[in-house]
Order: C-alpha cells, then sequence, then structure tokens
C-alpha cells in the first residue's frame, strides 16, 4: 500500500479534521550514532475510526526510503556513513498524517553503537537491547551478545545487529554490549541503567513447570478432547538444545484433520493450583487485578502455523474473565482479542508477524477493573508495543474458582506438523 498522502482518498471533512493521529518511535532515538544499518522501531495511533493505514521512514526530506501497512513498524535501513535527517511518518484511513523527525548519525568506524536503553535510563523489564556493530575484519562481524553483569553472558546472536528483549529483576545494571568478528577480534559498548520495580508476584519459567494438561478442539464446535481421533500432539519439557534458560519445552502438532488445534492449560491459583496457591477460603482470587503474561516462543517454521495463542483466565463468583491472545499467521499476521460477551474473536488492526527460526517475544499485559470488566492494555512483540486498553464486558463461568494461563497451536488447512518452543514463560500477578 503507498502511504495515504499520495492515494487520493474520501472521506467526511468533520470527521478527518478532528482525528488525531501520533507516532512513537522507541528505537532509534534522536540524535543517536550508529554503526552499520540503522534499526527503526516505531508505533502509530489515530483517533480516525478506521484506524492507521501505514507507516513509513523517510531517509531525508522528500525520500520514502521504507513504507509498511498498519500501526508498527519494526525494521533496518542500510545507509551509507553521514548525517541523516530522518523522520518516521504514519498515514491513517482518514487522510491524516503524523511524524516524528530522528536525527541519525551513521558512522565507518568499527565498534559497538548502543541505541537502547539508553545510558543512564530507566526502563521496565523486559530491557530492549538494540545495537549494532562493525569490524575492521574483511568477514564481518560475527556474533553479538548482552553482558548483563562481569562475566554474566545472557544472550548471543549471529550478526552485526541485535535487538532483543532481555528479561531482568529490579535494580541497577552495568551491562555490556559486545561484538566478536571472524578474525578473532571484538569490541565492546557499556551501557548503566535501572530496572524499575513491580508491586507484583511473578511465577517464572512456568514452561518448565509441572500441572500442564492439554486437549484437542476441532470444527465445528471445538470441544475438548483428549486423546482425539482427528489430532495427535506432544509436548517436551527440559529441552536444552537451542533453548533459552536450558529448561525450554517444545510444543507439537504431530498429524490429525484440517484446522484441528491443541490447548495447553495450567492451573496457577485456585482450584487445582499448580503453584500452591489453592486459595480454599476463595480470600485471594477476588483481590487480583492486574496480569502479564511474558513468554518467549521460537519456530523453525511459523507459517505452517494458523495462529498462535496465549491466553489469561480469571474465575470468581460465577464469572469467567477469558483474556484471549491470538496471533493469526496463515489466518492473516494480526492479533485477535477474545470477547467473552459475544464469544468472538475481535481483530485489533496490530500486525502480527513472528520470525522463523530466530527467537520471538511477547508480552501481553491485561486488567480487571473495578466493575469486574477486561481490560486489554496492550500487545508487545519483538521490542514494538501497541496500546489499546479496550474494553469488555465478562462471561459466566459458574463453580471455578481460580487463575489459569493457556498456551494454543492452531493447524492450519492441510493440519501441516510444526513445532513451537516456550521458553522463560513468567506470569506476574497483583
Amino acid at each position: 500500500m503507498k502511504p495515504k498522502s499520495v492515494l487520493v482518498t474520501v472521506c467526511l471533512l468533520a470527521l478527518c479534521a478532528s482525528a488525531f493521529a501520533g507516532v512513537t518511535v522507541s528505537t532509534p532515538t534522536n540524535g543517536v550514532t550508529v554503526a552499520g544499518s540503522v534499526p527503526y522501531v516505531a508505533t502509530a495511533s489515530t483517533s480516525c475510526s478506521k484506524g492507521v493505514a501505514s507507516m513509513g521512514i523517510y531517509s531525508a526530506p522528500g525520500v520514502l526510503a521504507y513504507v509498511v501497512n498498519g500501526a508498527s513498524l519494526n525494521t533496518s535501513l542500510s545507509l551509507s556513513p553521514g548525517s541523516y535527517k530522518t523522520a518516521v511518518q504514519s498515514w491513517d484511513y482518514c487522510g491524516n498524517s503524523a511524524s516524528v523527525p530522528i536525527a541519525v548519525t551513521v558512522t565507518s568506524k568499527s565498534g559497538v553503537y548502543v541505541t537502547s536503553p539508553a545510558n543512564n535510563s530507566t526502563v521496565n523489564s523486559p530491557a530492549s537491547f538494540v545495537a549494532t556493530a562493525t569490524s575492521t575484519c574483511s568477514k564481518g562481524v560475527a556474533a553479538m551478545g548482552i553482558y548483563s553483569a562481569p562475566g554474566q553472558l545472557s544472550y548471543t546472536v549471529n550478526g552485526a545487529s541485535l535487538n532483543y528483549g532481555l528479561g531482568l529483576g529490579a535494580g541497577n545494571y552495568n551491562a555490556v554490549v559486545q561484538e566478536w568478528d571472524y578474525c578473532g577480534g571484538s569490541s565492546t559498548a557499556a551501557v548503566n541503567f535501572t530496572v524499575a520495580g513491580s508491586s507484583g508476584k511473578s511465577f517464572t519459567n512456568l514452561q518448565h513447570s509441572g500441572g500442564w494438561s492439554s486437549y484437542g478442539q476441532g470444527p465445528p464446535n471445538y470441544v475438548d478432547c483428549n486423546p482425539c481421533s482427528s489430532l495427535s500432539w506432544s509436548s517436551t519439557q527440559n529441552v536444552k538444545s537451542g533453548s533459552l534458560s536450558g529448561v525450554g519445552t517444545l510444543y507439537a502438532i504431530t498429524g490429525g484433520a484440517n484446522y484441528w488445534d491443541v490447548l495447553f492449560n495450567n492451573h496457577l491459583i485456585g482450584d487445582l493450583s499448580s503453584q500452591g496457591l489453592p486459595d480454599t477460603n476463595h480470600t485471594l482470587v477476588p483481590t487480583l487485578h492486574d496480569f502479564t503474561y511474558d513468554v518467549y516462543f521460537y519456530g523453525a517454521n511459523m507459517a505452517l502455523s494458523q495462529a498462535i495463542e496465549f491466553d489469561v483466565n480469571q474465575f470468581f463468583d460465577g464469572l469467567g474473565l477469558i483474556f484471549g491472545h491470538e496471533c493469526r499467521i496463515a489466518g492473516g499476521n494480526e492479533w485477535d482479542v477474545f470477547d467473552n460477551a459475544t464469544g468472538h474473536w475481535v481483530p485489533t488492526g496490530i500486525a502480527c508477524n513472528p520470525l522463523s527460526n530466530a527467537w520471538n517475544h511477547v508480552t501481553l499485559k491485561v486488567q480487571r477493573n473495578s466493575n469486574n470488566q477486561l481490560v486489554y492494555q496492550s500487545i508487545t512483540l519483538n521490542g514494538v508495543t501497541s496500546t489499546l486498553n479496550w474494553t469488555y464486558s465478562p462471561g459466566s463461568a459458574p463453580g471455578w474458582w481460580g487463575v489459569t494461563i493457556n498456551y494454543q497451536m492452531d493447524g492450519n488447512y492441510k493440519e501441516n506438523p510444526y513445532t513451537v518452543m516456550l521458553d522463560e514463560l513468567t506470569f506476574t500477578y497483583q
């Protein structure tokens, strides 16, 4: 899609005049110096009822270097050494646009250049690390890594660029980003920052926990079954090879009829608690109101997935609050959220394009408000945060009392087998 500024658009004048549009750029920061390609991560919002149509990057005034459909942008521009007056711009379906200027200097000097987190800044966990590197080695940069503390290598990636959300506890950090080239050389850049504290409590590495159950679901009614004559699946815990923590879990759809799904579920708090919090007196669950589902996932071929789903569920006093988040992949590369009252999925307009053969990081924030309504607050995928703050009425669930989480894999029209590894699954509640 071309940017709206070069399309002939028809809209009501009053609607267009009242629409508000805004762009938020998380990377790069204004005035930054980088080596090699320049990473850009940004989101856009608008009060136009039809939403944001597209976003783009101007490498210089009037020079549109990149355009993408939707309200989020995550890419890198290859620019020659020099100083640039770039801009990130959005166009909505009402004919409005908004932009943010970003001055960037691209250097040919070798070394590591960190664009996020900013030095001496305060950030939330996971801390977003974005960096690039160059080397005088003719063969180039082999890999980059993050040391969260001296001698503690927390993350590595092949190549000369790094974009990763690192889960860290509250406190002050003297981190180092390092590159290693193919000639045996290396260079580093230090960054000092603070991770803000949280008043919530967390369960960590839940993919490694006990208490998981699984069920197949198939068309047309998608009723739970285990075993299922039309679907086969598996889950393997304590996977060391290729995992981040050494205790990843590999989930697989291994065969079956078209469009069958597999649901994995764990009861965390309340009835059937796997975490030692049965809440038999029903005094804890009704007090909980803010939840964060944070997980890393890896698939060799994500295109084979119809969708993957991450849910938070709260049940008490006959109410059923299902905070459903579905990343449609073969189904259209878009996030949907679940409307409890109608039992239907609602498209958000937020793009969902998880990477294959790479670790993806998703953070979902939801809330139960004072009226017992569900509030979908935000979705963050690979460092790009999209804010919703959408409110829905709860459903009913008589006889249930507790907090649970789900992970679900949906099969495509051929039910092609595929696998996804989950790691560092953290659930925070307060």
